[in-house]
């Protein structure tokens, strides 16, 4: 009984959020023209993708920074970009968070390390976007609004960067590694991933070309965020270069964006 009811309320909550935030046909449509490896999922993807987008922008605040407006246009390209990581696993996995922080362009943060010798050293680091435990989330539109891909220099999607960092910070740590059921899980997560960020390691210290941009060489944890642009933006090019970790990845978001692009491209023919 009590089930039900908890099941009707939230039905309830959910009718009264797409109708308040209901997507205009106008800007959707734009959406899709100025995102191609979005437009080109297919018809039952994209009507989801529009529904989960419609829920995000109920529950996240969004607030610009510097006097930065943040039109119905910049809150729907990061909602639905933002979603479409999560597209088969539910809006509920970005429940630790509620702010999204709008900067027209990058943000210099100050930085500092400790050296192996106990030596402070400070820096600064323009960032495109930050993803935080318990949020906020920072972007910058210039950032959003740039080019998209390159599969020569690798991916560049600052969106789906980081909300692959959120669902990385879902079982408390950066590490690469999402939240997953149990310890076999992981290991079995960590002994494909791993060396095949090694391997790319060496390969980016050779000036070897990728779909999945260089910054993933820096640690597991950048290295899952940008495999995770490569795997939705190019994935034909991701899965012929590293077909372990695009299956890897396809477990995981329960997609296979490559043979949903298909389809929908066969949808299309005459």
């Amino acid at each position: 009984m009590f089930a039900r009811l908890l099941s009707g309320l939230r039905a309830r909550r959910e009718a009264r959020e797409l109708e308040r935030h209901a997507i205009p046909d106008a800007l959707w449509d734009a959406l899709l023209a100025r995102h191609p490896f979005i437009k080109r999922r297919s018809t039952a993807d994209l009507a989801e993708l529009r529904r989960l987008s419609s829920l995000f922008l109920a529950r996240k605040e969004f607030h610009g920074v510097g006097g930065f407006e943040v039109s119905d246009e910049v809150a729907l390209a990061v909602a639905a970009q933002a979603c479409l990581p999560i597209l088969k696993l539910g809006l509920d996995h970005y429940d630790g968070f509620v702010g999204i922080v709008m900067h027209a362009g990058e943000v210099v943060a100050r930085r500092s390390v400790v050296d192996e010798d106990g030596i402070v050293h400070e820096y600064d680091e323009e960032l495109a976007g930050e993803a935080m435990e318990g949020g906020p989330l920072m972007l910058a539109w210039s950032a959003v609004a740039g080019p998209l891909a390159d599969t020569r220099e690798g991916v560049f999607n600052v969106v789906i960067h980081e909300f692959a960092h959120v669902l990385d910070l879902r079982d408390g740590a950066a590490d690469g590694v999402p939240l997953l059921p149990n310890a076999a899980a992981r290991a079995q997560w960590l002994g494909v991933i791993e060396p095949v960020w090694q391997r790319f390691g060496r390969r980016i210290d050779r000036n070897g070309a990728s779909c999945i941009d260089a910054y993933g060489a820096e640690g597991l944890d950048e290295f899952f965020a940008v495999a995770t642009e490569a795997f939705f933006v190019t994935p034909e090019a991701m899965a012929r270069e590293q077909p372990a970790l695009y299956r890897l990845l396809a477990g995981y978001y329960r997609q296979d964006p490559r043979a949903d692009l298909a389809g929908a491209d066969d949808n299309t023919q005459p």
